[in-house]
């Protein structure tokens, strides 16, 4: 019996948004994601406060998060909605 399904494991990542890093223990990642930094995570990024008319920009930090999505997909040599061979 030959497979007709070969899935594809598709990893999605994403980071979270730049907040100070005192902040970032609380962070969650969006539903579904696994979180793959910890502690304050990674401090790569800035964010910005705004004080009357002026911009100020601070060093923060962000996490990085991880899903693992399967795609559907049929083997070589088959195909369509059930991957029918030949």
């Amino acid at each position: 019996q030959m497979k007709k399904q070969c899935d594809q494991k598709l990893l999605i990542r994403m980071k979270t948004e730049c907040v100070p890093c005192s902040l970032n223990l609380e962070t969650q990642c969006p539903a579904g994601y696994t979180k793959i930094t910890n502690g304050t995570g990674i401090p790569d990024c800035r964010y910005y406060l705004e004080i009357k008319t002026h911009t100020l920009s601070f060093p923060g930090c962000r996490h990085a998060c991880m899903k693992e999505f399967e795609q559907p997909e049929c083997c070589q040599g088959h195909w369509g909605p059930d991957c029918m061979g030949k």
